[in-house]
This record gives structure tokens, C-alpha cells and sequence, in this order.
């Protein structure tokens, strides 16, 4: 399998004089997803947690509603070309799927890209739950847990993360890549995989936040989206229409809520309230 990073040569320019050395970059490789041998999506990514990327590809995207729809997952490398993700659905679900097949190819930072109309574009965002209430004091322990645990961006500076945080259990899950999307859709893998409910923690990106974080986020099901980045327009009115908390622009003196700010209190001084909007 490709490496995640490489190690490339590279020459530096400074006041003092130029200086050869080594730099650590992200590989960025073609991942070609395909369910029941159709194709379906071309996406480039950082060849790391790719069990988790198909499962939460297929999950954010709609392809699926649950995990269980899938029968296997198949990672199979063609050399000097790319990996292909070969999904494996349950006979019902697979006959679901093929009946609206589409294809759409998606560069890296960019998760509309062949979308066949703006109906597609444009879906309905799921409907999150209520959700828990957090302090400010937690939306920051929350951001601050990120950093430390950005492995690939620690020695490449050049990758996006999303992780999900939980009051009672700190950073739960964390996931990298070259694509913030992509990043998104592994992280969303990794909480299907270990059957982690989102109801009761907080998604957040070291990215913008663009309109298909929101559509992912809302399908993952997290009530909470905080990012360090500033969100689009169309991302703050979709993220009210899912009733998710948005908060954005998140640095070490504090935050900015969009949307929903009910979530976010002083002092929790109610019980934490779970029941579906």
C-alpha cells in the first residue's frame, strides 16, 4: 500500500544562503469507489484509514443508512495508477442503489463536482438531535484536543483533520487527510466502525466549513460542528435548516456561533437533554 508520506528532496532559500535537505510531504493518490462493480466516484486522498473512508463515504453521501447495508469492503492498489474501494452491498441494498446509480468525480477540496443537477447539490440536510448543551470552556478543550493528535500534520503541515470530542471521554476519534472532505468522510467511518453515537459529543475541523461539511456532519449526526476556519454562507443556512449548532472561527480567545446557539451555555445547570427535535 502507498505510503501516507514521502520524503522528498528539496532545496531552501534563507537569508544565510541556500541549504539542501529532506521534506516530509502528503501523498496525494486516485481512489476510485466502486459498489457491486459499478462505478461510482474518483476522489483524491491521503492512502491512510481507507476501510474507514469507504464505509464513511458511503454513509455521508446516502448511498447507504447504515453500516449494516454493507456486505465487505475490498482495497485493491493498481500500480502507478491508484486504489480502488470496492463496496460490497447486501443484495437489497445493492439492488436500491443501482436502480438510482450516478457518477460523479470529485477533486481534492471539492465535494460537488459532477453532481448531475442542483436538486443533487442541493438536498436536504438530515435533521439533527437536540443533542447536549456545552460550556464555552468545553468548545475550547474540545479544539485544543485536535492539535496534538495531528500525526501526518505534525510532520508535513499540509493535511486537514476532523475529529470527534465528548465531554466524558475527551477526543474519541481523529482522522486525517489531503481532502477535508475526505477527512470527514473517514472520521465518520471510524465512529460506524466502533458503533460510537454522535448525539452527545462535538465534530471538529481544522478546515473551513463549506456546505458538505454540514450535509456530512448532519448525516454522522452530530448536533455540534466547531471549526477553526470561517463557514459560506449556504453552510450557515444549511446547518439552521439541520438545527446543528454551528460555531466557527474558533482561536485560543474564543469562538463565534452561527447557528443555534442554545447549545452553548455558561453553566450547565440542567439535566442534558437528548430527545429528537
Amino acid at each position: 500500500m502507498a505510503r501516507p508520506v514521502v520524503h522528498v528532496c528539496r532545496t531552501t532559500w534563507r537569508d544565510s544562503g541556500e541549504m539542501r535537505s529532506e521534506r516530509a510531504i502528503p501523498e496525494e493518490t486516485a481512489v476510485a469507489f466502486t459498489f457491486n462493480t459499478a462505478s461510482y466516484a474518483v476522489m483524491m486522498a491521503t492512502p491512510q484509514d481507507l476501510e474507514d473512508f469507504a464505509l464513511g463515504f458511503s454513509l455521508t453521501e446516502g448511498i447507504v443508512s447504515s453500516a449494516d447495508a454493507i456486505e465487505s469492503v475490498e482495497i485493491v492498489e493498481n500500480d502507478d495508477v491508484g486504489i480502488e474501494l470496492r463496496v460490497w452491498l447486501k443484495a437489497p441494498h445493492a439492488a436500491e442503489f443501482l436502480g438510482r446509480r450516478r457518477k460523479i468525480a470529485g477533486p481534492t477540496g471539492c465535494g460537488l463536482c459532477g453532481i448531475e443537477s442542483l436538486t443533487e447539490a442541493m438536498r436536504p440536510p438530515t435533521k439533527v438531535h437536540r443533542g447536549s448543551v456545552f460550556t464555552p470552556d468545553q468548545i475550547m478543550t474540545a479544539i485544543d484536543s485536535v492539535f496534538p493528535s495531528q500525526v501526518l500534520n505534525h510532520e508535513t503541515r499540509a493535511v486537514h483533520a476532523a475529529g470527534f470530542w465528548e465531554p466524558a471521554r475527551g477526543l474519541v476519534a481523529l482522522r486525517e487527510d489531503v481532502g477535508r472532505h475526505n477527512a470527514l468522510d473517514k472520521l465518520a467511518g471510524a465512529l460506524a466502525r466502533n458503533s460510537t453515537s454522535s448525539i452527545q459529543g462535538i465534530v471538529v475541523l481544522t478546515s473551513r466549513v463549506s456546505v458538505e461539511m454540514v450535509q456530512k456532519s448532519a448525516a454522522i449526526g452530530s448536533p455540534v460542528i466547531v471549526a477553526v476556519s470561517a463557514p459560506t454562507a449556504l453552510a450557515v443556512r444549511m446547518a439552521d435548516a439541520a438545527g446543528m449548532t454551528l460555531v466557527a472561527i474558533a482561536r485560543k480567545d474564543g469562538f463565534e456561533v452561527f447557528t443555534h446557539p442554545h447549545r452553548i451555555k455558561q453553566s450547565l445547570t440542567r439535566p442534558q437533554d437528548s430527545a429528537p427535535q
